[in-house]
């Protein structure tokens, strides 16, 4: 078994602004694995504040090549960071799938045939007319479901945001928001209490990633709060075992993989919260992945899987399109995203 990798850098089609700053680009590195002429491939795409860095993680798969010929356990022990991990994982699994035949999706333990999964729509930080007027187009491409950044403002400014936005797309559409950690506990509760007028499902990371008492203390109200940040920070069971959210945003890139991330939606789901799938705006290979793995899951609540329209370009022909407010499940053997390691 031999493992290769080769880096990549895709700009974004616009920078999204968040409370975090902006991302411009998505750098990271493509991982084959091969093994008896059979090939698998993954992608480890690091983000600042949720992974290691991109030198780290080069660092990372070079151990994992050198630990490869005493087995895959080895090379996976030998990887410490999580885009690391995913991509190194996602390869073993695109081949074992592939070998088996089946969509990594079953090969994950999805049990029944499923051909798409719904998706929201996430739309980022900008004065009210302008948020409203992204919200209203992914409505009228066909989505129900739509995520706007919050944070960066003033909570009222911030509201009158929302507000725009509920007037925009009507009442039958749901509405998210998320935070990214912008505030603190008195800030959030306000936010929470604001944004119950406009019927917002849920805020995701209203509060900073180590605050879980606080998290928890927000629940209850009717709008939910979602851990996002949190589970890299300190790990699903600690955000479970604190009761500090009614859903779980997983990221297998931030988690470590597509298993780790099923194997914490399934968790989440046996304590009576809701997981939701969603990338860290990645390319196609680990796009794509994320959505055999919400469809694992199948039926999910609506996921954060239609970002590929961030880029710019990509690294080979999207398998896995959005129309209609749902993205399509490949259905070919393995993730079915092979042709990007010769693009």
């Amino acid at each position: 078994m031999q493992l290769d990798r080769r880096d990549f850098a895709l700009p974004l089609d616009r920078p999204l602004r968040t409370s975090r700053g902006e991302i411009a680009e998505r750098t990271g590195v493509l991982v084959r694995v091969a093994d008896d002429g059979n090939r698998g491939l993954g992608e480890a795409s690091p983000l600042p504040g949720w992974t290691e860095s991109l030198a780290d993680c080069r660092a990372g798969l070079d151990r994992a090549a050198r630990a490869l010929p005493e087995g895959p356990d080895a090379a996976l022990a030998a990887v410490d960071g999580p885009a690391a991990r995913h991509g190194l994982s996602l390869a073993l699994a695109d081949l074992r799938a592939s070998e088996a035949g089946l969509p990594l999706y079953r090969y994950l333990g999805g049990d029944d045939a499923v051909t798409a999964v719904p998706v929201n729509a996430t739309v980022g930080d900008a004065p009210p007319d302008e948020t409203a007027a992204a919200a209203e187009a992914a409505v009228a491409d066909g989505v129900d479901c739509v995520k706007v950044k919050v944070g960066a403002r003033a909570v009222d400014a911030d509201a009158r945001r929302l507000r725009a936005v509920r007037d925009a797309v009507g009442p039958e559409v749901s509405l998210r928001a998320d935070a990214n950690g912008a505030w603190d506990r008195a800030t959030a509760e306000r936010a929470l209490d604001a944004f119950a007028e406009f019927g917002v499902e849920f805020v995701e990371q209203p509060l900073p990633t180590e605050d879980l008492s606080g998290l928890a203390a927000l629940r209850g109200g009717p709008v939910g709060v979602a851990a996002d940040e949190s589970l890299a920070a300190g790990g699903v069971d600690a955000v479970l075992n604190a009761d500090a959210a009614d859903a779980l945003i997983l990221k297998p890139m931030a988690l470590g993989g597509v298993d780790r991330a099923r194997e914490a939606a399934l968790r989440a789901r046996a304590a009576g919260v809701t997981p939701v799938v969603t990338t860290t705006i990645d390319a196609v290979v680990a796009r794509t992945a994320a959505v055999h793995l919400a469809a694992s899951l199948a039926p999910v609540a609506p996921c954060g899987l239609a970002t590929g329209g961030r880029l710019e370009r990509d690294l080979t022909a999207d398998p896995a399109p959005v129309s209609d407010g749902a993205v399509h499940v490949p259905q070919l053997p393995g993730n079915g995203t092979t042709g990007a390691w010769s693009a």
